[in-house]
């Protein structure tokens, strides 16, 4: 009888796993993203907006080491702008002369405070997950902006196990992270309604500044290769033109 019962349960694990891996994660959903194509652009007030929702929501889970304060200057912040958010957060600094580690306010040269000390004290936070930096999570993840937007607002309320939430966009369709957004969780300065999906367009805007944030420049200097290179190959098209027209004269000139 306990034999029976021990391939009763394997064949349940068999087949809960075999559940598993069939899942297909969601198709993400399409935006009209103002950065695509070659003259592709950043929303700056879109940024600015994604920032606040980083800042309110998801930076007291998720880091942002690989931005410093002064990048904030090529998303459209002022100066004063930029110095001002850097003050708002504490960075350790030292030794002083007394060997002694010191916290002060936050400069433009100094990056985003990450919310853990370590990636130990970040999944004993996150009962053992251990929410990834957002750097570079705009470009890390197939589907880039439409996947973090389609798993922003796709979470639902399907049945999950414990500590786990249901979100068809997901790649096994279960995620440890809870839905960070709900209505009006922020309120933004220039009066847009602060919806789930316009948060998450926001935030999604600010991720993908945050992964290129040198991009507008280097499509301003491709479009000026590309211009200059159009010069040379006509440059080139009509001294060829001219050499040959030169050379096939002399040809004849010779036999004649």
């Amino acid at each position: 009888m306990k034999k029976y019962f021990f391939i009763a349960l394997l064949l349940c694990q068999v087949s809960a796993l075999a559940s598993e891996g069939s899942f297909k994660p969601a198709e993400p959903i399409k935006m009209p993203w103002s950065f695509e194509g070659p003259l592709g652009t950043f929303d700056k007030q879109s940024i600015r907006r994604g920032l606040k929702v980083y800042q309110q929501v998801c930076a007291a889970c998720h880091s942002l080491n690989r931005i410093s304060f002064r990048h904030l200057l090529g998303a459209g912040f002022t100066v004063e702008e930029a110095k001002s958010i850097a003050s708002e957060y504490q960075v350790k600094d030292g030794p002083n002369d007394d060997g002694e580690y010191y916290e002060r306010p936050g400069v433009l040269s100094d990056y985003f405070v990450p919310p853990y000390a370590n990636r130990k004290a970040a999944e004993a936070a996150n009962n053992g997950a251990y929410p990834p930096d957002l750097s570079l999570i705009a470009r890390g993840r197939m589907g880039g902006a439409n996947y973090l937007y389609s798993l922003l607002i796709g979470f639902t309320d399907e049945e999950a196990p414990e500590g786990l939430y249901s979100n068809p966009y997901f790649s096994t369709g279960k995620i440890a992270m809870a839905p960070p957004l709900s209505q009006d969780i922020v309120s933004y300065e220039d009066g847009t309604p602060a919806t789930v999906e316009q948060m998450a367009f926001d935030m999604v805007n600010f991720l993908h500044w945050a992964s290129e944030y040198e991009m507008e420049y280097r499509k301003r200097l491709g479009l000026k290769v590309m211009g200059f290179l159009s010069i040379l190959l006509v440059l080139s098209w009509v001294s060829n033109k001219r050499i040959w027209r030169d050379i096939k004269q002399a040809n004849n000139d010779g036999t004649s």
